[in-house]
């Protein structure tokens, strides 16, 4: 289940109806999911369920379920299982014919591609890059990718991030960074990876960040040559008759 990004007035009136009826509620960590209840006087008991403990639990939660309770999944912010715990749970639920209802709802990935500029009828989420072994591989597969492309970073990370987009990318190709979506702050820094990067050396990145990169520049498409025109001796078109 979604929760909001930032602002607490995106989550939905159908997800609060969800965690009010829920007989358990499963959050990444129940310390930042209770400001959330909290604020919307949700009072169903919590368990934490997150990357370093799903596989230990995943198996007392669907016994759970499949005694007859209702669990809800949310994470700290966004939808669960987009670079946050929840596949493991879906699969074991799907595995087991366990209904697994997914609401629609806030996700950070989306309105910083659309607020980019840069194409959004075909993308791909490449979520957070390794940080240490398998990134170089990971970047240099997606060198010639046409798609516009999302990632994650730290605010830690971005400068690195945007240094190495620009050796393996090209200096040149189109960018976004967007910071705190949805929140008082938020902001979205537009231009060249160059150009972003050395707006980002003299500010500070804070909050979360979401990069959208632009794919390969595609060739222009050439005019489609005319199948009733054929050139003449010397040189010009003239148009084909029935009779040719």
């Amino acid at each position: 289940m979604p929760t909001p990004v930032g602002n607490l007035e995106d989550m939905s009136f159908r997800a609060v109806s969800v965690l009010k009826g829920s007989d358990l509620i499963l959050a990444e960590d129940t310390r930042t999911s209770s400001v959330l209840l909290k604020h919307y006087d949700i009072h169903a008991p919590m368990l934490s369920h997150h990357k370093f403990n799903e596989h230990q639990t995943v198996g007392k939660i669907k016994e759970s379920i499949l005694a007859g309770k209702n669990v809800a999944l949310i994470s700290d912010a966004g939808t669960p299982g987009i670079s946050d715990p929840g596949f493991l749970l879906v699969r074991t639920c799907a595995a087991e014919g366990i209904e697994v209802q997914t609401l629609p709802g806030a996700t950070a990935c989306i309105p910083a591609l659309v607020s980019s500029g840069l194409p959004c009828d075909r993308f791909c989420f490449e979520g957070f890059l390794p940080q240490k072994k398998g990134r170089s591989t990971a970047l240099e597969a997606l060198k010639d990718e046409q798609r516009t492309m999302i990632f994650y970073e730290s605010p830690y990370r971005l400068i690195k991030t945007l240094e190495q987009f620009a050796e393996v990318f090209g200096s040149d190709r189109r960018c976004s960074v967007a910071r705190e979506i949805s929140k008082l702050h938020e902001q979205h820094v537009r231009g060249s990876i160059s150009e972003v990067l050395d707006h980002f050396r003299k500010v500070e990145p804070k909050g979360e960040i979401v990069i959208i990169v632009a794919g390969v520049p595609q060739p222009a498409k050439s005019e489609h040559k005319n199948k009733y025109k054929e050139e003449g001796k010397d040189g010009r078109e003239r148009q084909k008759t029935k009779t040719d």
